[in-house]
């Protein structure tokens, strides 16, 4: 279960696209979540890494170390 508080200006516009097309207003947060869910995780699991590169808890591999370790280096 998750509750939220939204601005009055987004209860209104989300009320108004509930009413017009007769879903709920569950309906739609769900369907604006999952539609961003995977670009935030995106976002903030990279950002994460990078703060770990920095921190040089991470390591970094060029494509070049990558292609050599596979074999892949012709």
């Amino acid at each position: 279960m998750l509750a939220i508080r939204l601005s009055d200006d987004i209860e209104t516009r989300l009320e108004s696209l509930a009413k017009q097309t007769g879903r709920t207003k569950t309906f739609y947060a769900r369907e604006a979540i999952l539609t961003h869910l995977e670009d935030l995780e995106d976002y903030y699991l990279s950002a994460e890494t990078v703060a770990k590169i920095r921190r040089g808890e991470e390591q970094v591999h060029s494509a070049e170390d990558v292609r050599k370790a596979l074999g892949l280096d012709n």
